[in-house]
């Protein structure tokens, strides 16, 4: 089951943007940016940025995000986002024996394919255990014959069989995400993954993140989301034709 926390943030987003707004429009100087900056003057420099679309001096406040339940396709698709920061667990060091999976909502609906789904994955966790052990046995064999204590020998070899016996896991085995992204990389995010054409595990993951994103900082995420709520679409031809329910939903969100 997707999880999503919001592990820390930028202390006071809204301001530490606004200053590095109205050094941008004013003669001000850095000791006096908060001369004056009074939550309605924030809120004012918030409105004029989001409104005309500078997005500069958002790129000062930065969200971190805890992720779990979500599969290795979506890892993929994620880090196609280039400018943030991913630490992902490790294939290498975890050792995936019982690993959790991902259903997809289609194959979830249909009972025939949802059990022939749970059944290719535990033929999977049996395929990934037995060639891990086998190995196992191989590597500490040939550590052990070249001179390495058993016990490191062990410890080195689990480590080689985790790193080529992943090689047999689906793309539904779930990870774990640590994502840190700045505020203008987040507008980018989720213009293009909050939008119904979006694959549904990276949507779902997006307005997640959304959601918690405008529960510390309305202001700077009110026109977040997909490009249709607050303009054009930009999907042309491949328009979802949902625009009226898609704007209703994120301008309640």
């Amino acid at each position: 089951m997707l999880k999503v926390k919001l592990i820390t943030h930028t202390p006071d987003p809204d301001k530490l943007v606004a200053e590095a707004a109205k050094l941008c429009y004013s003669a001000s100087d850095i000791d006096s940016l908060e001369d004056k900056l009074t939550p309605e003057k924030v809120e004012q420099f918030l409105d004029r940025l989001v409104d005309i679309g500078h997005e500069s001096p958002v790129e000062h406040a930065s969200f971190t995000f805890g992720i779990e339940g979500v599969s290795r396709s979506l890892l993929a698709q994620i880090t196609r986002h280039r400018i943030a920061s991913f630490s992902v667990q490790s294939q290498r060091y975890v050792d995936k024996t019982r690993f959790e999976y991902i259903t997809p909502p289609s194959i979830e609906a249909i009972p025939e394919a949802k059990a022939e789904f749970i059944k290719a994955m535990e033929e999977d966790a049996l395929h990934y255990d037995s060639i891990r052990q086998k190995l196992i046995e191989a590597h500490a064999k040939k550590l052990t014959d070249s001179g390495v204590d058993e016990t490191e020998a062990l410890k080195k070899a689990e480590k080689m069989a985790n790193e080529d016996a992943r090689y047999v896991l689906s793309n539904a085995c779930d990870t774990k995400i640590i994502m840190t992204m700045d505020v203008r990389s987040l507008y980018n995010f989720f213009r293009l993954r909050c939008c119904n054409r979006a694959q549904w595990e990276i949507r779902e993951l997006a307005c997640r993140m959304l959601e918690l994103c405008r529960e510390v900082s309305p202001l700077l995420f009110r026109k977040a989301g997909p490009s249709c709520v607050w303009g054009a679409c930009s999907e042309g031809k491949m328009y979802c034709g949902k625009l009226e329910e898609t704007r209703a939903k994120f301008r309640a969100m």
